[in-house]
């Protein structure tokens, strides 16, 4: 790559004390409108004007710029009301290792961001999937540094060439949410260099304009700092190495000093308005702990990234309007729908198929009766929690998709029995204030609870607002619950806070811990621990609950009241729907079973505990394939979940995390209108005790990454073991066979190509399909013994190929320099290694069918 910056000296501790940035952005003097602006100006800017928003200077003409989470939707601000285009979680598009199809989702996101106003989006993760209970498993896509390098290469490269900024995260050694803003990541240098950095590498070497430090530590050269503040990392490899002239931003408030991270190579402090810089940098830089080339260098940063986006005019007093074109006219249109339904549907992995139940034939020849059961049928959990939340224009719903695509079928839809803990959200229409008006009334109090405000709302929905009355202290909601069944309700409180909650006036629960911005970082305020008090009614009648709850004081977040209210009336035992779901396919046709995890169990903020499927979904899959053999088993889950029914069950297809697209991409699949050509980005356990890293739990604060260069699957490779399905696998709806394989002169090919490996497959099926062929490179035995710590096999090429029914396909895979390098730490540089390497291609990283020698010289 070719560094555009000169990041000046750095000292021992990797801190910036020397000159400023020096490099032009499409002609744009970035340095020079730096240098111009008075000091306190320059300081003010490098610290976010509101929660999503940065500084303007209309004196140069900036104005201001926005950003927004991602990476499965651009959110917005939340002020505008708009809905936004919800795309499958990023596990899932990874499963198509489709570098095509992830630009056509990057082109998608640029065009929603130009509709909400957005100029930066917070999005792709890159950090690695390196244990399968990672609370963020499915807002990461591999498991694969090169893998999840080339998608997200395609995605930032179809952004920005919107005029929309990408911004990379969560840079680095951010694969924990346990603890995740104190713990520290030991991972040695050859590690850090070869895996974990990798993808950053590759984002930055094409081109992208901000990156995200992450809120954990990294120790790495005898240098134990937060990644907001590590000098090595950020001045000497972002940016010294590899050249980066983009912002480096902070993760929502995890900076915590003013000088450590301006001399660390942070560039902006997000949120705003205050925080560490804005009440302590202008002092440091006065008193010389600071220089002001330092700020320089940051402010020309920001003002490159404006030039950018197209928010600086660089005319004194005029300040450009957002440019709006190019914007989606709906998320909802007939061109979004077809490109997300496409993704989900090309994402979606056939784990087993005997007997070619799938695809299911439609019409004359298809099943007259459908069986569709599930919690996650009736209710498919389309997205995790945390940041990436989004809200869609819609969901497409299973059932109504199966009914479009079998119009001559009777579909029925079974819940088969609860898989959330908690129950729904208390509806709307069962609420009404004391005064007999629908919804629930709210009362703002102060410190000594006299009312300084009352309003009214409508759901359970919105008891997540703010407050903007410093003088408010909490609130107090009260309504009326109507009871319309004979039997057991049972009413859900979970405030975030201290809080007092009563039914029917009495005390159910209540506690005196406030609590602060700490559950927005570790995301408690989505899942707090609820008060539950079940009423028994032998007439239809009103239940009065009452809640006091803080103020949460969310520093640059606000402060805001969030309460969890939910509702379950009497109805079935779990007994009683499984009965009911087990007939219910016994008679039918076909039966579908959509199992999976749900919103308490996949989030940013936490960790899972294990990698069980919720409650009793093991036992409904099991008893329904019983009843009927002709039984197809869906998985919708992002993360992998243990399956040990997977090979008893006549088909099973991993639907992931689809999107709003959910029922349409589902129906596609099963019908075989769009092949699920999905392979899977991570290795699927048959057993939680073969898992070569089981959790990322910190000891005494350190997270120690000891499987080194063996991630993923090269760790099941090393460790001998047998997994359920293999990192790579998916089965599609074709027949192939692997014809020849050989190299090929490597002369014509892109400088940094090392090798070229030809391969010709064969689609021996009667239907059209699609094959990624995946390259994976050893090195000879007589070699190995030389660097033990290299892994068996690594993967170094794939490419997706549309093959006819009966026909051929010849696929060039390139094997970059790189494939071949390993990180020298003598040297401190990437070295080539020579030698006899064999290439071995095939379906899988376990189902390989062809192999051949690659020399290399050094």
């Amino acid at each position: 790559m070719t560094p555009t910056t000169a990041t000046g000296a750095l000292d021992e501790s990797g801190s910036l004390s020397g000159t400023e940035t020096i490099a032009q952005g499409r002609g744009f003097d970035a340095a020079a409108a730096a240098a111009s602006l008075p000091l306190d100006e320059k300081v003010a800017l490098l610290t976010g004007a509101a929660t999503w928003t940065l500084r303007e200077i209309p004196a140069i003409g900036l104005r201001t710029m926005t950003v927004s989470d991602g990476p499965i939707g651009v959110r917005g601000t939340g002020d505008d009301g708009l809905a936004s285009a919800q795309l499958p979680a990023p596990s899932a598009t990874a499963a198509t290792w489709d570098v095509d199809l992830q630009a056509r989702l990057g082109a998608l996101m640029a065009a929603e961001a130009r509709r909400k106003a957005v100029d930066v989006i917070l999005a792709p993760v890159v950090n690695l999937q390196r244990s399968p209970v990672g609370g963020r498993h499915f807002e990461c896509l591999a498991e694969d540094p090169l893998l999840t390098a080339r998608l997200a290469v395609a995605f930032v490269g179809a952004i920005q060439e919107q005029g929309v900024a990408a911004c990379v995260k969560h840079f680095v050694g951010n694969e924990t949410e346990t603890d995740r803003t104190e713990y520290l990541s030991r991972i040695d240098e050859r590690t850090l260099r070869e895996v974990y950095l990798a993808p950053f590498e590759a984002v930055v070497d094409a081109g992208v304009w901000t990156i995200m430090a992450a809120y954990n530590g990294l120790t790495r050269n005898g240098v134990d700092a937060t990644a907001t503040a590590h000098g090595p990392l950020l001045n000497g490899i972002l940016k010294g190495e590899w050249g980066f002239d983009g912002v480096v931003v902070s993760d929502w408030l995890a900076t915590k000093t003013a000088v450590e991270p301006a001399l660390g190579g942070l560039d902006l402090v997000m949120p705003g308005p205050g925080g560490p810089w804005a009440e302590g940098l202008l002092d440091a830089v006065r008193d010389g702990r600071v220089p002001e080339s330092a700020i320089d260098d940051k402010v020309a940063r920001i003002l490159r990234l404006a030039e950018r986006v197209g928010a600086l005019s660089g005319l004194a007093g005029e300040v450009l309007p957002y440019d709006a074109s190019g914007a989606t006219e709906d998320p909802a249109s007939d061109e979004v729908v077809a490109l997300l339904t496409e993704a989900a549907a090309r994402s979606t992995v056939v784990l087993r198929n005997e007997g070619g139940l799938l695809p299911v034939a439609t019409g004359a020849d298809g099943p007259r009766r459908i069986a569709l059961i599930g919690h996650n049928a009736v209710e498919p959990f389309t997205q995790g929690g945390g940041s990436a939340f989004v809200t869609p224009p819609h969901v497409s719903a299973p059932i109504d998709a199966l009914r479009a695509a079998f119009p001559d079928a009777e579909v029925a839809l079974h819940r088969g029995g609860a898989a959330t803990v908690g129950a729904p959200l208390a509806p709307g229409e069962l609420l009404t204030t004391p005064d007999g008006e629908p919804g629930i009334r709210i009362d703002l109090l102060d410190a000594d609870g006299a009312v300084r405000e009352s309003l009214q709302v409508p759901d359970a929905a919105s008891l997540w607002f703010p407050v903007h009355d410093a003088a408010v202290a909490s609130a107090r909601l009260t309504t009326d619950v109507e009871l319309r069944a004979v039997g057991r309700h049972v009413i859900e409180l979970a405030p975030v806070g201290a809080h007092r909650v009563t039914v029917d006036g009495v005390l159910q629960g209540s506690s005196d811990e406030p609590v602060g911005v700490e559950v927005v970082l570790n995301s408690s305020y989505a899942n707090p621990p609820s008060v539950e008090a079940v009423v028994e009614v032998d007439a239809p009648r009103l239940a009065r609950v009452e809640v006091d709850a803080q103020v949460v004081d969310g520093e640059s977040y606000g402060r805001f009241v969030r309460v969890h209210f939910r509702y379950r009336a009497p109805g079935l035992t779990i007994d009683e729907e499984l009965d009911a779901a087990v007939a219910a396919a016994a008679a039918s046709d076909l039966a579908v079973v959509v199992v999976g995890t749900n919103p308490e169990t996949e989030s940013e903020g936490w960790d899972r505990p294990d990698l069980a499927l919720p409650a009793r979904q093991n036992e409904l899959v099991r008893r329904v394939a019983a009843a009927n053999p002709r039984t197809v088993v869906v998985v919708n889950a992002g993360a992998p979940v243990i399956l040990p029914w997977l090979d008893e069950v006549s088909a099973v297809l991993w639907w992931w995390l689809p999107g709003q697209e959910a029922g349409t991409s589902l129906a596609a699949v099963l019908t075989g209108a769009i092949e699920p050509s999905g392979r899977l980005p991570w290795t699927l356990p048959a057993r939680e005790e073969d898992v070569p890293v089981p959790h990322g739990i910190p000891v005494d604060g350190v997270i120690e990454y000891t499987e080194r260069l063996d991630v993923g699957h090269r760790g099941w490779d090393r460790l001998g073991r047998t997994p359920a399905r293999e990192f790579g696998f998916g089965l599609g709806y074709a027949e192939w066979e692997y014809r020849s394989v050989e190299i090929i002169d490597a002369a014509s090919a892109e400088a940094d190509v090392a090798a070229v490996v030809r391969v010709t497959i064969a689609n021996t099926s009667a239907r059209d399909g699609r094959e990624v062929v995946q390259l994976y490179l050893a090195a000879d035995p007589a070699d190995a013994a030389s660097d033990p710590d290299r892994p068996l096999r690594w993967l170094a090429g794939f490419a997706v190929v549309d093959v006819v029914a009966g026909g051929t396909a010849t696929v060039d895979l390139p094997i970059d320099r790189r494939a071949f390098e390993t990180w020298s730490t003598d040297a401190a540089r990437f070295t080539l290694r020579p030698g006899a390497y064999r290439a071995h291609v095939g379906r899988s990283s376990r189902d390989l069918r062809l192999e051949i020698g690659v020399p290399i010289r050094g």
